[in-house]
């Protein structure tokens, strides 16, 4: 898949988690954060990013750099809903994504319903099953969004397997 330039595009970041962990050591507790930022531009493109640092505002900015890096294009329906259901698994988590009708909103919980807002999504019915940890429902969301064709690109599939087993 062909990277994306997030110079051209106007994204949205939304903080979905931030994590303070904490280090023992001679002198006392060292603590560090760990920042998980969604971006996306409201229009089919979305990305994810983990940051971690010694301060909140710097994990952030890590998170959001690293979530312009990872951006991906998903394709969505006229009524603002994906084009078919989708089935996505990270680790423990798996996340069912399944296309809703007009008027439905986005039936999500933590971290998908961050990653299919920003993603531009507006009536969608999603099942997270397994693990509820926000990173790995987002990557699992992640996983199946990014299984989601073009619908021009799933037709030039399709007719390439018809072709193949017609010869």
């Amino acid at each position: 898949m062909a990277r994306i330039n997030p110079d051209s595009l106007t994204l949205e970041d939304i903080i979905v988690h931030i994590n303070r962990v904490a280090k023992v050591v001679k002198g006392g507790r060292r603590f560090s954060f760990s920042a998980i930022v969604v971006t996306g531009d409201k229009k089919g493109h979305v990305g994810f990013g983990l940051g971690k640092a010694n301060e909140v505002p710097e994990a952030i900015r890590k998170a959001s750099v690293a979530a312009r890096k990872n951006l991906i294009r998903i394709p969505l329906n006229e009524g603002g809903t994906i084009p078919y259901e989708a089935y996505g698994k990270y680790g423990a988590s798996r996340v069912f994504l399944k296309p809703a009708g007009p008027g439905t909103g986005v039936i999500a919980g933590g971290g998908v319903r961050a990653v299919l807002e920003v993603s531009g999504v507006e009536n969608i019915l999603t099942k997270c099953i397994g693990s509820h940890n926000n990173h790995n429902a987002i990557r699992a969301a992640f996983d199946g969004l990014g299984k989601l064709l073009i619908i021009s690109e799933r037709e030039k599939t399709k007719g390439m397997q018809e072709q193949k087993n017609v010869a």
